[in-house]
């Protein structure tokens, strides 16, 4: 392996070492932006009032042909509740804009108004 080394749970690459689990927080977090990136750019594509469902991001993400995209339901729900922080989204149930902290059940994701 050039410049590469294999030790329990490690990779070394020139100097670098990367666990197992720092690969898989890294897998984890390119997930995450691209459920946020997805949520987005589904909402940047429909009317200005439109809303999508957690759901439609999980589908998008997801390059499977089964229903594997079902795994990806909480952490679309998730990536909506990171980007009603930042202020891109609101996070609605019933029409209404809800905490995201106090949404449960079915929610909606539309653009911050």
């Amino acid at each position: 392996m050039d410049g590469e080394q294999q030790t329990d749970g490690e990779r070394q690459t020139d100097g670098e070492q990367q666990t197992d689990g720092e690969r898989q927080k890294d897998g984890e977090q390119q997930k995450d932006r691209r459920l946020e990136r997805a949520i987005l750019e589904l909402l940047e594509h429909r009317g200005p009032a439109a809303t999508i469902c957690p759901s439609d991001a999980a589908r998008a993400v997801y390059s499977g042909d089964d229903d594997g995209w079902r795994a990806l339901m909480e952490p679309a729900r998730s990536a909506a509740r990171r980007l009603v922080a930042a202020g891109e989204v609101e996070i609605t149930q019933g029409g209404h804009p809800v905490e995201p902290t106090e949404a449960r059940g079915p929610i909606r994701i539309r653009r911050a108004r």
